[in-house]
């Protein structure tokens, strides 16, 4: 598959053939649906929780007499039909993670990069090595690559010039090549990686390495 290749000013770009995995019809469309709902459960940490009507404090006593009062019956304060009472039924801590096969995951991640690949949300800089060690250089970098939409760079691993210079970019995220995943395929408006880390997700989505 051919993808646009930038120089890493991004003044100047041309086409080189990659060896990207490929898929044909449906193939891998419902393991990438898992993996990204599972990613997005994972980061769930199932901690809200609401009292119950016997966990609530208070609502010992009885507030009025059964009969007489000309109101309605009421055992206690702590009823769900009283504000300030338990909640029938609410949230309680809950493990929310699922559980992903390794083969699934990894058909996933090809068959996302293949889609971003095809539609043309890929695009290769031969380095992210700015001039100057400044956000505008490496801001007008990225605007010439993709002047719209959140943009998620890769690379293996990032200078600490270029980690500098594009950290503090509103509309830019950081990722390793060895940490990007499936979720992280999906999310961005546009994907931009260095050629170095390409051809290491390349290998690993085609099973070069473990």
């Amino acid at each position: 598959m051919k993808l646009k290749i930038f120089t890493s000013d991004a003044t100047k770009s041309s086409e080189k053939e990659f060896n990207l995995p490929t898929f044909e019809g449906r193939r891998g469309l419902q393991a990438v649906k898992e993996v990204v709902v599972a990613h997005r459960a994972n980061a769930r940490l199932g901690t809200h929780a609401t009292k119950r009507r016997g966990e609530v404090r208070g609502g010992g006593k009885k507030p009025w007499n059964q009969k007489g009062t000309g109101r309605a019956r009421a055992g206690s304060i702590r009823s769900p039909l009283w504000a300030g009472g338990g909640v029938v039924f609410g949230p309680q801590p809950r493990d929310y993670s699922k559980k992903i096969n390794g083969k699934v995951k990894a058909l996933a991640f090809s068959r996302a990069l293949f889609d971003r690949a095809a539609a043309g949300d890929l695009s290769v800089i031969e380095a992210f090595a700015p001039k100057e060690t400044k956000t505008k250089v490496m801001n007008q970098v990225i605007d010439r690559i993709a002047p719209i939409g959140r943009v998620l760079i890769v690379d293996d691993p990032f200078t600490t010039e270029a980690t500098r210079a594009a950290r503090n970019l509103e509309r830019v995220t950081l990722q390793e090549a060895a940490k990007l995943n499936t979720l992280d395929l999906c999310t961005f408006t546009k994907i931009v990686m260095s050629t170095k880390a390409l051809e290491k997700i390349i290998a690993r989505a085609t099973g070069a390495q473990s």
